[in-house]
């Protein structure tokens, strides 16, 4: 994080009006220069459906990321924040239920997933453009594998917090940490993670290469983390370090 970056993500204002709903779920993948608004007026669908179909706590969307424009039908798009459970519970069915549709052995579920809901048929959500396909639900292994990781590292690992004395907050890719306190982000050396990369941290999560630092060189990751206890709970340690794209 750079003190002086004048660079600020723009923070689009929520649309109040109305908009139509998606006829069948699909993916749109962002694009440099997309805002939420942008994406709802070209899917004719509000910021407010985006937020909730996608578990947006802010309007701030990165490149490369996935967002769902549309209701679910029978199969669901996983998004940055989902889990097994909260995908159940919007569904109404359990988390053993959906786990056996998919031939899940395991809680981790990726960003651009796709799992299988209910039904003898299923329509294929695809990236905006394309178009909409049915598949038999005797293949849902082929269709819910998750997204292979490009490389994988293992990392020694730092946190830090948007509050420290002559911080600006903002990341050096321009996010706003103390408007978005939620937004994982960590600080990579880019000529190991190219900036803006989606990575996966263990123990942490899924996060956006989204910062640098002086101090970050080679395989090490600074970890944002909004608390200054948490940040200090978290200490040193080695991690894997997963890139998604």
């Amino acid at each position: 994080m750079k003190k002086h970056i004048i660079a600020l993500t723009a923070i689009v204002t929520l649309s109040v009006g109305a908009a139509g709903q998606a006829s069948a779920s699909s993916v749109h993948t962002v694009e440099k220069g997309d805002t939420l608004w942008s994406i709802s007026r070209a899917e004719n669908v509000s910021v407010q459906d985006l937020q909730q179909w996608n578990n947006l706590n802010s309007t701030v969307i990165y490149p490369s990321q996935q967002l769902r424009v549309g209701e679910t039908i029978d199969t669901y798009v996983v998004v940055s924040g989902d889990t097994l459970s909260n995908i159940a519970e919007k569904n109404k069915m359990t988390v053993e239920q959906l786990m056996t549709n998919n031939q899940l052995t395991s809680d981790l579920i990726i960003p651009g997933d796709k799992l299988v809901l209910a039904g003898s048929k299923v329509v294929q959500p695809e990236v905006k453009g394309a178009t909409t396909t049915s598949v038999t639900s005797k293949t849902p292994a082929a269709e819910t594998k998750p997204a292979t990781a490009t490389k994988e590292y293992m990392m020694n690992s730092s946190a830090y917090t948007a509050s420290c004395a002559g911080c600006s907050g903002i990341t050096a890719t321009g996010i706003n940490l103390k408007a978005n306190p939620n937004q994982k982000v960590i600080s990579v050396d880019p000529n190991v993670i190219p900036l803006g990369s989606r990575v996966w941290v263990e123990g942490y999560g899924e996060a956006i290469a989204g910062d640098t630092g002086g101090a970050i060189k080679g395989n090490k990751i600074d970890i944002f983390i909004p608390s200054k206890q948490a940040a200090l709970d978290w200490g040193r340690k080695v991690v894997k370090v997963k890139i998604l794209d």
